[in-house]
């Protein structure tokens, strides 16, 4: 691949996932600068973290960017986080109508939401019913990602209800975050096996197990990213993979680049080798 610009091959049905790049993976850059290394470094898309940014609260400027720079816009990260509590207010369920209005007005299929914490009373109790009816009455599709639980000197804390782990709960759309699955100990490709046709949506990214919730480069952790990525290609997976990682321990704006672009072409790189298997009919080595 170029070092300028990593390009996807195409090939017929079904089409390789879209590789995005998430706005929260050029933190404390903005959403203007995610949208520039996007078109820079030749991802297709882009995910807008609505958060502390102003930018990206503001809708029609977000659309702006978009159709400046021409790169289409696969999904909306609703304020869910604990750090965002009064982020397009502060009521949790006009936090989620905001984002599924956003999505319609980007043209973003997806909203991903994280569960509701413990102490958010009847949001909680009402939560699976209400992202479901959310999905249908606006036909956008709400997609739970999984999380992991606290830890505190005493033990776990249960800081989400009903659980940080989506797996055996009722939800009909899921998004996978390979950091969080690191940071709760599990196999993100084993979860993605287990959620089958439930999993719409991946948040490609790595850890090795801390507590910090990493957000690594694909492929510096634990999560076996290459595997799933085959395993995507492989099965037919239908949704959208976003680098969701962290750089804002990047010193110069050459080192968030090269950030960037390894976790580009690390994507592209094993999607296409899943595709080359899957087309000819045996492994891609």
């Amino acid at each position: 691949m170029s070092p300028e610009r990593a390009r996807r091959d195409v090939h017929p049905h079904p089409p390789a996932p879209r590789v995005a790049l998430s706005t929260s993976a050029v933190y404390p850059e903005t959403t203007s600068a995610a949208f520039e290394w996007a078109g820079r470094l030749g991802y297709d898309a882009v995910e807008i973290m609505v958060g502390t940014d102003a930018l990206s609260t503001d809708v029609d400027a977000v659309q702006r960017l978009r159709d400046h720079h021409q790169i289409p816009i696969v999904s909306v990260h609703a304020p869910t986080l604990l750090l965002l509590p009064r982020v397009w207010g502060t009521d949790p369920w006009e936090k989620l109508e905001r984002s599924a209005q956003a999505a319609l007005q980007l043209g973003a299929p997806t909203v991903v939401v994280h569960p509701p914490f413990r102490w958010q009373g009847s949001y909680a109790k009402n939560f699976l019913a209400g992202i479901k009816r959310l999905t249908e009455t606006t036909g956008i599709t709400f997609c739970l990602e999984n999380m992991y639980p606290w830890r505190a000197p005493r033990g776990e804390f249960k800081a989400y209800l009903p659980d940080w782990d989506p797996t055996d709960l009722d939800y009909d759309h899921l998004t996978l975050d390979l950091s969080h699955a690191s940071t709760s100990k599990q196999s993100s490709l084993e979860m993605a096996k287990e959620w089958g046709s439930r999993l719409k949506h991946v948040h490609l990214t790595d850890g090795t197990g801390s507590f910090m919730d990493e957000h690594l480069v694909p492929g510096r952790g634990d999560q076996q990213a290459d595997q799933l990525l085959h395993y995507l290609g492989e099965s037919g997976y239908g949704g959208d993979v976003i680098l969701e990682i962290n750089t804002r321990g990047a010193k110069t704006r050459d080192e968030r680049e090269r950030d960037l672009y390894e976790a580009l072409v690390f994507t592209r790189t094993h999607l296409a080798a899943a595709e080359r298997a899957r087309t000819s009919g045996g492994s891609d080595t």
